[in-house]
């Protein structure tokens, strides 16, 4: 069943567009519940016509072998597209874009590692092309590293050749994720060497942190936009719901392409 409320009547008319990074957290709330249904309802209050989600399992025994991604897009009326960048023998974990709009993937693989053991995990990148308000947009969705100096080399890839600096990406482009940095770090600023972090693109908002969920301490995750993307409002909300379904607080941002 879908349960999508909140929709936006003018939706049909709407010429911006809603954007939102959210790590799920594997969709295992504070209190220890696994709930698709609960991060769909967090996604559903914000009424986002893209979403960048990090942090899913599909076909692993700890989450009930769900493809947690198809299932929060059937949940939503969403199109979808998943990556894995963990995968043994059928159980997977990665990250997904989830769009009203129609979506096409472009690329999708691992960033550079340091070393290949449990505590540097892999990581990767998902990017998508979505066909909105008369143009198209390239979407990226990333979960970069704990580690600094990997982080580094994972943002330097970033913004290379294949991904950012890519002539693809010299127009209207969104990079959305959970960098695991703050906005004073060095992986925050090669990636505003050609971003902008929509936290501080407008200049009435304050920005607000987004981790962890009961008190958030810092700002990891992170919007960035370039091309001729304007910034027009961006919410990082707590209720109770929020901080209860992720360790991570859902950051919205409305755009006008």
């Amino acid at each position: 069943e879908n349960i999508f409320y909140g929709t936006d009547p003018g939706r049909s008319i709407r010429q911006t567009l809603r954007v939102m990074t959210y790590n799920t957290h594997g969709c295992r709330g504070m209190d220890g519940k696994l709930s698709l249904e609960r991060i769909a309802r967090v996604i559903a209050r914000h009424d986002p016509d893209i979403i960048a989600l990090q942090e899913l399992d599909a076909g692993r025994i700890r989450s009930g072998k769900i493809d947690q991604a198809k299932r929060i897009a059937e949940l939503l009326n969403m199109q979808h597209h998943f990556h894995a960048v963990q995968m043994i023998e059928d159980e997977m974990y990665g990250n997904a874009i989830l769009s009203r709009y129609p979506l096409k993937i472009i690329s999708s693989g691992t960033l550079p590692r340091l070393h290949k053991n449990l505590l540097f995990e892999a990581r990767g990148v998902l990017w998508v092309e979505i066909e909105c308000l008369g143009t198209r947009l390239q979407f990226l969705n990333t979960h970069v590293s704990l580690w600094g100096l990997e982080q580094v080399r994972q943002a330097a890839a970033l913004c290379g050749p294949e991904l950012l600096g890519n002539s693809s990406c010299k127009e209207n482009v969104i990079l959305c994720g959970d960098f695991n940095a703050s906005p004073v770090s060095k992986t925050c600023a090669m990636i505003q060497n050609s971003l902008q972090d929509v936290q501080l693109k407008l200049d009435s908002h304050k920005p607000v942190n987004t981790w962890f969920g009961h008190f958030p301490l810092s700002r990891i995750d992170h919007i960035f936009t370039g091309g001729k993307i304007q910034v027009l409002k961006v919410e990082v909300t707590s209720t109770r719901l929020e901080k209860l379904a992720s360790d991570h607080l859902p950051l919205i941002a409305e755009l006008k392409i």
